[in-house]
């Protein structure tokens, strides 16, 4: 769908900067333009349709029928496979999870879809398939899925609304302000799209410094940290290569498309594959240009308390894979 855009990215580093593709700036500038330019477009997009959803089916509604407890939990699965269907990057998914933030979607269903969604797409599962097979590539979308699922449902036990900016609740006061006045007078969608361009420009100013910002960090260590770097610390000898594994790919930064040949090289050197796994999934669901991106909408701890949930549940799939396969 962005292929366009890489095809701008490569015109502009290769020809016009003239810049070696085997070179690191090369490497981190291409993908910095690549994201720059796609996140910003995936953002505006569902920002504006959130809007004229936002506008139309009232946010304490939907915040209502949501928490329902008669939905047994099925909210937080439902946010996962929404996640799976989604084929975002950790960092193209933060627009999304805005945009569900400010439509008044519980936090907790908000999370489960943020912690899939970079983890299981069909890309993903296809290159899965053609790499490790079909039981391993069941036991990935299930634990996946469940990831998601039971982080959603843990987090949303800590009721930590509270622990989000001032900015996203100024943002969920005036939509709700916005709903209250198109139901008076009944606007048509016409009249309401001067309103929902406003809340646009106004969420966009806001987010877009982080935006370029945390890509900005996910480039640099896109180009210049080396694949093999973390390989010594992952041996099948070490009873703590797992959360080690996890620890140590924070710092990285791709999808699950871009990583999972690097996990291949890693279980073809002995690396365990449940930890190889638990170092994939620290890549695509935990970086910092991800949480540079989240400080937007979250404080700092409600951030740590995302990542270090998301963390202990990658180390026991990373336990569980191994004792499996």
């Amino acid at each position: 769908m962005f292929d366009w855009v890489q095809n701008i990215a490569d015109w502009f580093v290769f020809d016009v900067l003239g810049l070696s593709p085997d070179a690191h700036l090369a490497e981190a500038l291409n993908f910095f333009i690549y994201d720059t330019v796609k996140i910003l477009i995936l953002l505006f997009v569902i920002i504006f349709f959130m809007g004229i959803v936002n506008s139309y089916f009232p946010i304490d509604r939907v915040r209502n029928y949501l928490s329902r407890k008669k939905l047994y939990g099925f909210e937080y699965l439902m946010a996962s496979l929404f996640g799976v269907v989604t084929p975002f990057c950790s960092c193209s998914s933060v627009p999304l999870f805005i945009g569900f933030v400010s439509g008044g979607i519980p936090l907790g269903v908000t999370f489960a879809f943020l912690v899939t969604s970079p983890l299981v797409n069909e890309v993903a599962i296809g290159l899965f398939l053609g790499l490790f097979g079909v039981k391993t590539t069941v036991i990935y979308v299930i634990s996946g899925i469940l990831l998601g699922t039971v982080s959603g449902a843990l987090l949303q036990k800590f009721k930590l609304e509270k622990h989000l900016t001032p900015w996203v609740k100024g943002i969920l006061k005036q939509a709700q302000y916005e709903q209250d006045v198109f139901r008076q007078e009944k606007q048509s969608l016409k009249e309401r799209l001067p309103v929902i361009w406003q809340e646009v420009m106004t969420i966009l100013k806001g987010v877009v410094p982080y935006v370029i910002a945390g890509i900005a960090v996910g480039g640099l260590m896109h180009g210049y940290i080396p694949e093999g770097f973390f390989e010594q610390y992952m041996s099948r000898d070490n009873l703590f290569a797992v959360p080690i594994a996890t620890i140590l790919a924070v710092p990285m930064y791709s999808n699950a498309s871009g990583i999972l040949p690097v996990v291949q090289v890693l279980v073809a050197k002995g690396i365990p594959l449940g930890t190889a796994i638990a170092f994939m999934m620290g890549v695509v669901g935990l970086s910092l240009p991800e949480a540079m991106l989240l400080k937007k909408v979250m404080t700092w701890r409600l951030i740590a308390i995302f990542f270090a949930t998301v963390a202990v549940s990658i180390i026991i799939s990373g336990y569980i894979f191994n004792w499996i396969l």
